[in-house]
């Protein structure tokens, strides 16, 4: 029998999304931005989160969180998205949903799956042609200012050396589907034996199943 889903266990390393009601732009200029960062240093001050990664972008979001305690990733992300939503309406003397649903997110394995992640991240607004350089958006980890914030904690994987230039870097396809597909399934990302064992150990079974197929369909 299949064991029950886990309320996001802590010490696992997770990438998170969301996405503006109907892709709609949520972030409309540098204060929108800003002040969703002071959330998120408010956030952790509030519940204590690891921040290892995190890019927002003019329609959503991309974070890498490595919480401390189960449920610690659910009440941060709780926290951060309603204080958003009072700014937000307050400011734009708006009514109703700003976000496409409650957050979706993945766990990931702590070795050269979690650096593409982060390099997944940070890299966001170079494929939507944003910038030229990841380091130039300011709004994402990479940047000089958010290093020096104390926002980012160090990833439990050493980064390699030339880490900006790897970021700078294109990723293959084959690893952006299967990012793609672990964000849109919430199916852990690892090596095959990680993926059984933890989709397992979470209750996660359901991710690993193609369209229209019961078998797990996990690529090495």
């Amino acid at each position: 029998m299949a064991r029950t889903a886990r309320v996001t266990p802590g010490d696992v390393c997770y990438h998170v999304i969301n996405r503006g009601n109907r892709r709609s732009t949520v972030f409309h200029n540098a204060a929108d931005y800003d002040f969703f960062v002071t959330l998120m240093h408010k956030a952790s001050a509030r519940i204590p989160m690891r921040v290892l990664a995190y890019c927002l972008m003019p329609n959503h979001f991309h974070l890498a969180l490595w919480p401390y305690q189960d449920g610690d990733m659910s009440r941060w992300m709780h926290w951060l998205l309603t204080s958003h939503v009072v700014r937000y309406n307050k400011v734009r003397r708006t009514t109703g949903r700003i976000w496409q649903g409650r957050f979706k997110s993945f766990p990931i394995e702590r070795d050269r799956h979690l650096l593409n992640v982060l390099a997944y991240v940070e890299r966001n607004p170079v494929r939507a042609k944003l910038v030229q350089n990841a380091e130039d958006w300011k709004w994402s980890s990479i940047s000089v200012d958010t290093r020096l914030s104390g926002l980012v904690s160090e990833s439990p994987v050493t980064k390699p050396d030339g880490w900006t230039e790897l970021v700078n870097r294109a990723q293959s396809r084959e690893e952006l589907n299967a990012l793609r597909r672990c964000s849109h399934k919430c199916r852990p990302y690892g090596s095959r034996d990680w993926v059984l064992n933890t989709a397992d150990e979470l209750g996660l079974q359901s991710s690993l199943r193609g369209p229209g197929r019961p078998k797990r369909d996990i690529p090495d």
